[in-house]
């Protein structure tokens, strides 16, 4: 049975310029998924296709709404 799960998703992006700072920013996902590591790995895909010139990902489930 599928659940849904409250996920953040911590993003690094750089600009194209080399010497500018990068943009650090967090997002908030409700993902279905079956368990809490399907919920991880729904979040960054969502979190991938949404940002795909992101250099970095980080994900935290941190519960489960229904």
């Amino acid at each position: 049975m599928s659940h849904t799960y409250e996920a953040f998703v911590d993003i690094k992006e750089y600009d194209e310029s080399p010497s500018s700072s990068p943009r650090v920013y967090t997002e908030r996902y409700e993902v279905d998924a079956m368990s809490a590591s399907d919920a991880d790995r729904v979040a960054l895909s969502k979190a991938e296709n949404i940002h795909p010139k992101a250099a970095e990902f980080g994900i935290r489930v941190t519960r489960l709404i229904h």
